[in-house]
């Protein structure tokens, strides 16, 4: 189209190679581009923003206008359809699975419950910010005249830019193992930190663990008790390891209570610190 040309920073960066047949460039209008040449790019100019990002995240893509779609704000286009909006879209759904691939695969201990609770806290707008902060990712954001000078950016803006990211590295290279390369080598550090703090309140699990590598035996709990009306009973339940039981433990369900139980007896077994959540108040004078 006779009103089309393509972004000045994006032609520098672009290999001499043509795109391959199944992707067409991806240009710009006029007044877009040159809307795009007047937005400050956090005190770097655009060609510098595109060089860190790509150095940043290891990756040089065949098709730089992908990378230049996944660094612009809406704040910096004339319709938001030519943002990161869609590319983060799809970054959430890719980053999501891989996430969750990576979970099943290293931890075929955890079920569904714990699975979940370590993903949401992994695949979250805190976690997704602090590695565009760490990578210097948010310093490289095409913004609007409106979003400059503002400091700090909200994290919303940096956690956007990773998820686009990821989506423009699948779209450029169509190879979903050198994106989840990208993904573990930023991620992995935080899905090692969450998982940890799950495993720290999983009483049961490390009640198992512990069992099965030092007393070469594994927990059986038993319900011993439940009082209450249907609609809020209590649970007692007690575990036993061997031929030894340990100290009984009630809770408003069985999980909670078999989860104490299994406290008590870490406690017992000196494997554990005491935790607040589980040991009585002390009694004031």
């Amino acid at each position: 189209m006779a009103n089309e040309v393509e972004h000045p920073a994006v032609a520098r960066l672009r290999p001499r190679a043509p795109p391959g047949p199944w992707r067409s460039p991806h240009v710009f209008r006029a007044d877009f581009a040159t809307g795009l040449a007047y937005c400050q790019v956090n005190a770097v100019t655009q060609e510098e923003a595109l060089q860190r990002a790509q150095e940043a995240m290891g990756y040089t893509f065949s098709d730089p206008s992908l990378l230049v779609s996944a660094l612009t704000h809406a704040s910096s286009t004339d319709s938001r359809v030519r943002s990161n909006e869609r590319l983060e879209f799809l970054g959430d759904a890719i980053l999501g699975m891989i996430v969750c691939c990576s979970l099943y695969d290293e931890y075929p201990q955890y079920l569904e419950g714990e699975l979940t609770k370590v993903k949401s806290a992994v695949v979250s707008r805190k976690t997704c910010a602090q590695i565009s902060h760490d990578l210097g990712l948010h310093r490289c954001l095409i913004l609007g005249k409106g979003m400059t000078g503002r400091a700090p950016l909200p994290n919303s803006l940096a956690a956007a830019v990773y998820e686009s990211l990821i989506a423009a590295i699948y779209i450029d290279c169509q190879d979903l193992g050198k994106v989840r390369e990208f993904v573990l080598r930023t991620m992995l550090p935080h899905i090692r930190e969450a998982a940890g703090s799950e495993h720290q309140r999983n009483y049961k699990s490390q009640l198992q663990q512990h069992a099965q590598k030092v007393l070469s035996s594994t927990p059986i709990y038993e319900l011993l008790d439940e009082k209450g009306p249907d609609h809020s009973k209590c649970f007692e339940v007690g575990v036993a390891i061997g031929s030894y039981r340990y100290a009984s433990a009630w809770g408003p369900s069985k999980k909670e209570a078999e989860q104490k139980a299994a406290y008590l007896a870490l406690r017992e077994l000196g494997v554990i610190e005491p935790s607040e959540e589980y040991e009585p108040e002390p009694e004031i004078a």
